[in-house]
């Protein structure tokens, strides 16, 4: 006698239960006492299926789409606390051990799909921990892919070869009748860009089986996350640690209120629809300088207003001067020392109301679009820390241990949201060491090696300390210098505006800082993040062979000149 089917307390999904063959596999679970919920893409008659089978219920899906039969999966333990089968029309897809797996707790989920997010996600799944990677964005690679270092990059590239045209090309014998900015279709080509990096990552997501919910995580315990996703439902996310890596937002000032159309943040500044006339830039870091580049470059007037004495606080001082008078070479303008009171709309464009840093009379200046870019603050709130207890300091940030561990056991942060350098790059190295540590393994960043680069052209670039906090130091040091005029392929090119130069102690001739201003410094300056990570000495690299003609070679020679003597100049 065949044995008697009892599935009392089971639950069943049945994909094309619309079906023949499925609507009574769906009856049969039913009958024998399952709870079954019928999958479908067939609404009207899968509805009515459901409606005539006892504690049936209903759920669209497409079962050709991945992502769609995992939302289901999810939905179904959410409900009833497991999943024991699964079944379409090509028979039992899994049973309660193959399918649990769906609901189980993920060693690691990650709470932001940026720089640090992404990889933590993938560093994560390479090391065999089952990881889940949730963004609010519905787009991964953060700010920096979708509205930053990429977007910015491609126009910094449109409107430096537009710039190159229409002032450079005629020197090197390459004339036309006709030059002109098709400024959308500019954007189009950032756009791709963009698009097709962010389709890349959720392409490295599939390939390491990660996990990928669209949505706004918040933290209602130390090991679970609720999800509003995008689809106007709600998860529950488990995993044993959790990793913050919210990334940063557009800092704020008193007095003014973005639009992203005439008082536009770095997003808005990479989307205007039109060439200003007139573009103020409040704040001379890195995104300023970029940006204002880049509208300078295709016609705008810009002027760059900053509270500080000084552009980019970060770079050495000597090179700093230089790239300032490069950057007014291209007829940017700057006011410092200057503190921006208020931004108003004034109809046609916008008013500034200045004063001095110090105090003092009050001044307007008027233009058709303000960028504020006075720098990021971490995007912290609204996370549900406060709810675990996970504490912040003064700025938002996050405080860890040198595992990225905060003061709840099994949660960590990364990326911008902790203290240090909010750079890309820079969070990518703290997401493979955060989990490296959660694997069992030894993770490590050295952060007095995580180099800086503005991509204005030329770019300026650096890395370990500079001539000023070496003084501070007391530490008795050489310095050496070498210009591009002198290298020929610069020469070559014509192309030669700039310098490098390389900080070394004057005892063991340890290099201990490197600063380069020149096209594609920002390529030249990993030899000299090489070297600072190994502890060379700058007769160490000047020692080593540098292919000719190159622009590296100015590395070489500022490093003869730091220990000895350069050889072209």
């Amino acid at each position: 006698m065949a044995a008697k089917l009892r599935l009392d307390g089971k639950v069943a999904i049945v994909t094309g239960g619309a079906s023949g063959i499925g609507e009574a596999t769906a009856r049969l679970f039913a009958a024998h006492g399952a709870a079954v919920i019928i999958a479908d893409v067939n609404d009207s008659l899968a509805l009515s299926v459901a409606a005539t089978i006892p504690g049936c219920s209903f759920v669209h899906c497409d079962v050709r789409d991945e992502l769609q039969i995992s939302a289901v999966v999810r939905r179904a333990v959410e409900t009833h606390g497991r999943l024991d089968v699964m079944f379409s029309n090509a028979g039992v897809l899994g049973s309660t051990t193959g399918y649990a797996a769906a609901a189980e707790e993920n060693d690691v989920v990650v709470i932001g799909g940026g720089p640090g997010g992404y990889v933590a996600a993938i560093k994560a799944a390479q090391l065999g921990l089952k990881t889940t990677c949730i963004e609010k964005r519905g787009a991964l690679g953060g700010t920096c892919l979708n509205v930053g270092c990429i977007p910015s990059k491609a126009l910094l590239h449109s409107s430096h070869m537009y710039h190159e045209a229409k002032h450079a090309f005629a020197s090197h014998g390459v004339k036309f009748s006709h030059l002109e900015i098709d400024l959308p279709a500019m954007m189009a080509q950032k756009d791709k860009a963009v698009s097709g990096l962010t389709r890349g990552i959720e392409g490295l997501f599939k390939k390491n089986k990660i996990n990928y919910v669209k949505g706004y995580g918040k933290l209602t315990s130390p090991s679970e996350v609720s999800v509003d996703t995008l689809d106007g439902g709600n998860t529950i996310v488990k995993g044993k640690s959790i990793i913050i890596a919210t990334g940063s937002d557009v800092k704020s000032l008193p007095g003014i209120t973005i639009d992203e159309k005439k008082i536009v943040s770095s997003t808005g500044a990479l989307s205007l629809e039109e060439i200003p006339k007139k573009l103020i830039v409040i704040g001379a870091g890195y995104i300023g300088l970029e940006m204002g580049s880049v509208w300078g470059r295709l016609g705008s007037e810009v002027t760059v207003v900053e509270f500080a004495p000084d552009i980019v606080p970060t770079m050495d001082g000597e090179v700093r001067k230089q790239f300032q008078r490069m950057l007014e070479k291209q007829k940017m303008k700057f006011i410092l020392k200057t503190k921006v009171v208020n931004v108003e709309d004034s109809g046609d464009g916008v008013k500034l109301t200045l004063e001095p840093a110090a105090g003092g009379e009050q001044s307007t200046l008027e233009a058709d679009v303000v960028l504020v870019s006075a720098g990021r603050i971490p995007f912290t709130a609204g996370l549900g820390l406060e709810k675990i207890g996970v504490e912040t300091d003064k700025a938002g940030r996050i405080p860890v241990n040198k595992k990225f561990m905060t003061n709840v056991p099994g949660v960590y942060a990364i990326g911008d949201v902790i203290p240090g350098p909010m750079l890309a790059h820079k969070a990518e190295e703290d997401g493979v060491a955060c989990v490296e540590f959660i694997a069992g393994k030894e993770g490590h960043v050295d952060y007095d090696t995580v180099p800086g680069v503005v991509y204005t052209h030329p770019e300026a670039a650096y890395v370990g300390k500079t001539e000023e906090q070496v003084k501070a130091l007391g530490v008795a040091y050489r310095v050496g210098k070498f210009p591009f005029l002198a290298n020929s392929r610069a020469k070559a090119i014509d192309d030669a505006e700039g310098i490098v130069k390389i900080i070394a102690e004057k005892e063991t001739d340890k290099i201990l800082g490197v600063h380069i201003m020149a096209p594609n410094a920002g390529e030249l300056i990993h030899e000299a993040v090489l070297a600072l990570q190994y502890g060379a000495s700058s007769e160490d690299i000047a020692r080593t062979c540098h292919a000719h003609p190159t622009m590296s070679e100015a590395v070489k020679e500022a490093a003869m000149a730091t220990y000895d003597k350069p050889i072209h100049i």
